[in-house]
This record gives structure tokens, C-alpha cells and sequence, in this order.
């Protein structure tokens, strides 16, 4: 590691190659980052790809936010209020189903090509062409692999048309197109890095839509680029000189995988973070009691869950289903576990989205369990294993729960493993259970409706593969009912809609809901305008300075 000596204080020297040589914890007290650069510790393990198009993991999600543009936005502020990114202007045809868009004129990518309506096509056409897991998000509205070159194009150099099967709220439309599968990508850098590839029945297309490359390259037009990522170690935003708006602060912003938040909490104590991102209670009340540091705070559009996989014949009887949820120690955790990291949230709905259902229908009771478990023919329990991602405080809720479950005979082995691991695994459906997180791809309740509550293929092979999907819960009529609201143009009746949708998972479901994340940071008092967004590619670290 390089350090100079400047005024009698040693720092750390970030240039070029070097970019991740910091200090690391229990380095002396006068360390200090460099004053043109942020540097965040965070659980960066889930970062699976820098593709938007298949990007689709909490930590990657910010990252997406701060580098790549949309045709919109919404305000972190107040999420109901959705603005121009590189869209200037947009109109809705009276049948409510064709949006026009007039794109900002002399906007540039950070490779310095021009940004025109024909990125934003390509951009959508390529995510519903590749089909990977957020993909979703834009097929809902009808969109498919022949007919999307139709319904999502350019007219010409500053307008692009998108084509809705049929009418929705065209709020919910645009919140939509505020997501990250969303983003834009330069389509001349993308086609120079396409790969070949033979096609098939399922594939019909001859090349991979620069797929290969951009799962580790970077091709977007944001206040930030990504200039480096290492798995598990580091990834690295760099200012983006070309961004149309107004130019980020600091030069670079540093993201170090640091998963323990004692090691988070010391790194900022001695000064060698700015930012420190996955501190526990413990931790929290330290940095808070810290007079050098500062603590923000915000509630989070991200629920935590643990999910019973259907395809395992014990997990798929309705009254498990139930009896799991009796197993919980909810209070427990609510007072340790997450004390101010978290609040206790039984329903799929984050609370103070539209249609959140304030109610808690389980508590503790393993006499209750016993009963429903008895009556599923398992009265001596059984044994199944659970994946967990090795980060607090999901790591502490699953021991929590191994814990109450043996109380009603249930052995369950813990399988640890990082990010990567359990999600591949997880998306695979290859898990007995799964403890996890969702965050709001875009606000709006079908966000979380349409994963948790709709599953419209459940074949191995399906092109939308919900979290209801993951789990194999094979569910027609909740599926018709989560469609039915979001084309309802009432919006006390969606209400309504959401409210029956959630009473009857709670009923029913292979979810065990836990608690909604209150996201919390500790940080030096030099860092400045830092704020904690309501969604995972909300949270601006381009708009961070330092003084």
C-alpha cells in the first residue's frame, strides 16, 4: 500500500490502477480518505452483473441509479412526483395506451456518442429480446420478443413511442419506466462488443445484444460511470464529464465489500470510510454516541422474507405454510435484531405505499404451530435446510427462527453462502427455503403485488419468474386478481383490491413476512447532502460532496 505524508497526517493515495489500495480496519486514527473521493463499506456481494437489462440485486440497483439514465424519474423526496430524466416532454393518446416521448436535445453518452431516441428503443427492445429476469417489468404491458420493435420505437432522432397492450393509470406506466430494466444503453458501443450466437426455437436472434460485455462494462450516459468492479472486493464510480445535468462533486465514489458491521463501524471511527452501510443496532448506538460522526436514516421500499419452496411436498402443505408463521419471534427480533435498522412487517406492501395493510395477524405461538402441523400429518416435525445469505441481520433472524422451529420439532439446517451464491441458487429454485429481501423496483404497489402475488407460468422454463414463481406457488385466480388492479382507474377500488390481496396471502402464502427495512448509514461529518433513498437505485452518491 502507497501513502505519503502530507501536514504531518498520512493518507491513503487513490490514482489510477491503485484506485482500491485503502486502508483497512485498525489502521492508526489520522487515516483519512482523499478529499475528491467517497468511500462507502458495504455488502456489495450481490452484484451479479452491471447489465441493466438483467441487473436486478439491491446493492447493483444503486449502482444503476447513479450511472445510467432514464426517460424519467421520481423525486426520493416524494416518490409521486415523476420528471423528465432525458425526456423533455411526454404525452398520453386519449385510448391511453401509445406514450410519446421528446427527448432532450445534445445529450451525450460518457463515450461521447449522442443520446437519441433510437438508444431508447434499442435499450427496451434489447431487454425484452434478452428475457432475463427483470424483464418483466416491461413485458407486463404486452411487449414480446415479435412484436417489440412495433411497440417500442424511435420515429425519429428525438422521439421514441411506446405501445401499451392496453390502457393502465399511466402513472403506473411511468413508474415503470423509472426502474432500471428501464435505463438507457448506448446502442453504437453496444453493438461494437456483440458476440455471435446460433439461434434456436426459444432464440431466435443471431447475436447476444453485447450481453457478454456489458455484464462487466459499462454503457450509460449518467452523472457517474462504472469504471472498475472486482467481485466481492470493490467497485469504483468515476464522474461522468459528459452528463447533461449538473457535474458530481467529488471525481470518484469507492464501494468496498465489507460485510461485518464491527469492521464497518472501526473503519469509520479511524477514519479509512466516509460512510459505513450495514451497521447493526449494536454498532448504530456507537457511531450515534460518536461526536466526530453523524447517523441518517430512511424508510426503505424494501420488505424481508423468508419463502417455503412448493416444490418440496412437506413445505407445499398449506397448514406448514401456516405453522411457519407461527415460529417467528417477532418481538424478539423487533427489539434486537433490527432496533433501528428495521420495523416488523407481516404483508408483502412496504408501509406508506398506496394500499399498505397496517396489520400483524401472527405472533410467537408454538402450541398453535404444533396444532397445524399435527394436522398436516407432520406432528414429529421434519427436516429442511434454509439459504442464507452471510450478512446480518439475516444471518441473526434465521438463527432466530432455527431456534423456534425446533421448539415444534422442525430441524432446519443453515446453509450459509454470499450473495451470489444464494441468489443463483434461489432463482434456480433449487432451495428448500430462502431468507431474502425485495425492494421496490418502481413505486407503485403492482411493483410488489406482481412478484409476491402473481405467477403466471409456473413451468421450470417460464419467462416471468416472480418470487411467487421462485417458490413454484401455482396461483391462478391471485394472479387474475393482482392483474385486475393495476388496470382499475379507481384508485379507492385498487385500494380495495390491494387490501384483499394481502389478507389472503396472509392466509394462504409460502411467505413469511418479517419486517420492512429502515436503511440507516453512519458517516463522517465532512460528508455532505448524503441521503438514503426509498428505493435501491435512489440513494445519490453523485450529488455527495465533502468538506
Amino acid at each position: 500500500m502507497m501513502m505519503g505524508k502530507i501536514n504531518g497526517r498520512f493518507r491513503v493515495l487513490l490514482a489510477g490502477a491503485a484506485l482500491s489500495a485503502l486502508v483497512f480496519a485498525g489502521a492508526p486514527a489520522y487515516a483519512e480518505t482523499p478529499a475528491d473521493t467517497l468511500v462507502l463499506a458495504w455488502a456489495i456481494d450481490d452484484i451479479i452483473t452491471l447489465d441493466p437489462a438483467e441487473s436486478f440485486e439491491i446493492s447493483a440497483g444503486e449502482m444503476m441509479g447513479n450511472s445510467y439514465d432514464r426517460l424519467v424519474r421520481f423525486d426520493p423526496a416524494d416518490p409521486s412526483n415523476i420528471y423528465g430524466d432525458i425526456a423533455e416532454s411526454w404525452t398520453v393518446s386519449d385510448d391511453g395506451k401509445t406514450f410519446t416521448f421528446k427527448i432532450k436535445p445534445g445529450l451525450k453518452f460518457a463515450s461521447g456518442n449522442p443520446v437519441t431516441a433510437e438508444d431508447v428503443a434499442f435499450s427496451i427492445q434489447r431487454v425484452v429480446k434478452l428475457d432475463k429476469s427483470p424483464a418483466f417489468i416491461l413485458t407486463q404491458f404486452g411487449l414480446t420478443k415479435d412484436n417489440v420493435d412495433e411497440n417500442a420505437k424511435a420515429t425519429d432522432a428525438s422521439t421514441f413511442v411506446f405501445v401499451t397492450d392496453q390502457a393502465y393509470a399511466p402513472t403506473f406506466v411511468l413508474n415503470c419506466l423509472t426502474s432500471n430494466p428501464a435505463a438507457v444503453v448506448d446502442k453504437k458501443l453496444v453493438l461494437e462488443h456483440v458476440e455471435a450466437v446460433t439461434p434456436s426455437e426459444e432464440n431466435k436472434f443471431d447475436n447476444d445484444f453485447g450481453y457478454a460485455w456489458l455484464k462487466t462494462n459499462y454503457a450509460g450516459s449518467g452523472p457517474m460511470k462504472i469504471r472498475d468492479w472486482r467481485a466481492n472486493e470493490i467497485l469504483v464510480l468515476e464522474r461522468n464529464d459528459n452528463y447533461y445535468g449538473d457535474k458530481a462533486p467529488l471525481a470518484r465514489v469507492i464501494y468496498r465489500h465489507v460485510k461485518e458491521s464491527a469492521t464497518q463501524r472501526l473503519m469509520l471511527e479511524s477514519g479509512d470510510i466516509d460512510i459505513a452501510r450495514n451497521l447493526s443496532p449494536n454498532d448504530l448506538d456507537a457511531v450515534s454516541a460518536n461526536e466526530n460522526l453523524a447517523v441518517t436514516s430512511t424508510p426503505k421500499g424494501t420488505v424481508y422474507y423468508i419463502s417455503l419452496n412448493q416444490k418440496n411436498e412437506t413445505l407445499a402443505k398449506p397448514e406448514v405454510r401456516q405453522a411457519f408463521k407461527y415460529l417467528v419471534d417477532y418481538d424478539a427480533i423487533g427489539e434486537t435484531l433490527i432496533k433501528g435498522i428495521g420495523e416488523i412487517n407481516q404483508t408483502f406492501l412496504p408501509k406508506g405505499m398506496l394500499g399498505w395493510a397496517d396489520d400483524k395477524p401472527f405472533t410467537l405461538d408454538v402450541a398453535k404451530a404444533k396444532e397445524l402441523l399435527a394436522a398436516a400429518g407432520v406432528p414429529e416435525g421434519f427436516s429442511v435446510t434454509m439459504d442464507v445469505r452471510n450478512t446480518q441481520p439475516v444471518t441473526g433472524i434465521a438463527e432466530s427462527f432455527q431456534q423456534s422451529l425446533a421448539e415444534a420439532g422442525i430441524k432446519m439446517e443453515i446453509i450459509p453462502g454470499d450473495g451470489k451464491q444464494t441468489l443463483t441458487k434461489y432463482r434456480a429454485r433449487n432451495h428448500d427455503m430462502y431468507i431474502g429481501q425485495w425492494g421496490v423496483d418502481y413505486w407503485d404497489p403492482h411493483s410488489n403485488a406482481d412478484t409476491f402475488t402473481s405467477n403466471p407460468d409456473n413451468a421450470d422454463d417460464a419467462s416471468s419468474k416472480t418470487l411467487a414463481w421462485r417458490n413454484a406457488w401455482d396461483i391462478p385466480e391471485l394472479t387474475a386478481e393482482t392483474k385486475s388492479a393495476v388496470v382499475e382507474p379507481d384508485s379507492a377500488k385498487r385500494v380495495e383490491i390491494y387490501k384483499s390481496l394481502q389478507k389472503k396471502f396472509a392466509d394462504t402464502s409460502p411467505f413469511v413476512m418479517i419486517f420492512q427495512q429502515t436503511e440507516v448509514a453512519g458517516m463522517s461529518k465532512a460528508v455532505q447532502n448524503f441521503k438514503l433513498g426509498p428505493s435501491s437505485d435512489t440513494t445519490y452518491v453523485y450529488k455527495v460532496s465533502k468538506n
